[in-house]
């Protein structure tokens, strides 16, 4: 039982109604061509008796003529005898009357039976090509629908396909990223010479901390905790220390003392 269930269940996987219907249709144009072929050979038999019954009766016509020819020249024993044999083959003619009367019959049946399975068979084939025909148009639209939702084997490869290249470029990326961290760490070498020297190396990381610098500094300005940030410029360049200004020294003229007035002063 187990095996036979497996069996039927991947026959009908296997199955395709169209190749079924066209199976079955040929199977009864084929039972069509045996009972027409039966018709057939009951009319040949049915013509063969009848060929048989017109050769009796034409010998019974021909042993009637000899007795009368023999019976009118005085030979009644050659009359007789003639009699005799027309009497036998007439007794063979109604055998073969009652065969040819059954033959015929069966000739009739075959004939209707054969208009009934010919009727039978173009109504099977009606039916059988608008299934085929909604079967088709059914597959197609399932085919269809699982396309669109992406359910269906091919497009299901795709979409694997599709996840795998992804997958794979992501992989990638992650890789190339990574070994451009370690060549910027100095933890790879990188033999193909566009790298820099240590001392380029250090003075990029502090220019990146002197931007993390200002950037904190801008920050503090804004809260108001600080001032303003200078550029990147003023920040490379060395303060010098501011130095005082000379003050201007006296001068006598005349025996008295006169000062000179910075720009801006008053009289």
């Amino acid at each position: 039982m187990i095996f036979k269930s497996k069996a039927n269940k991947a026959l009908d996987k296997m199955e395709d109604p169209r190749e079924t219907l066209d199976y079955s249709y040929q199977r009864q144009l084929e039972l069509l061509q045996k009972v027409r072929r039966g018709v057939a050979d009951v009319a040949t038999s049915r013509k063969r008796v009848e060929l048989q019954i017109s050769g009796l009766e034409k010998q019974a016509q021909r042993l009637e003529d000899q007795g009368r020819k023999a019976l009118s020249v005085g030979r009644e024993d050659l009359a007789r005898e003639a009699l005799q044999r027309r009497s036998s083959l007439q007794t063979q003619m109604a055998d073969l009357k009652v065969q040819h009367d059954n033959l015929q019959a069966e000739e009739e049946k075959l004939t209707t039976a054969s208009q009934r399975l010919q009727a039978k068979v173009d109504s099977f084939r009606t039916k059988k090509e608008t299934i085929k025909a909604t079967y088709t148009a059914a597959e197609a639209q399932t085919r269809i629908n699982e396309a669109f939702s992406g359910i269906s084997e091919e497009m299901g490869d795709v979409g694997l396909a599709i996840q795998r290249a992804e997958d794979k470029t992501a992989q990638m990326q992650a890789r190339a990223g990574a070994i451009d961290e370690l060549l910027a760490s100095g933890a790879l070498d990188d033999f193909s010479g566009t790298r820099g020297d240590d001392i380029q190396a250090e003075l990029d990381r502090m220019g990146g901390g002197m931007d993390v610098e200002l950037e904190l500094a801008r920050m503090k300005a804004e809260l108001g905790q600080g001032p303003a940030p200078q550029s990147a410029i003023e920040q490379g360049r060395p303060q010098q220390q501011a130095q005082p200004q000379p003050q201007a020294q006296p001068q006598q003229q005349g025996g008295q003392t006169q000062q000179y007035r910075q720009p801006g002063e008053g009289a």
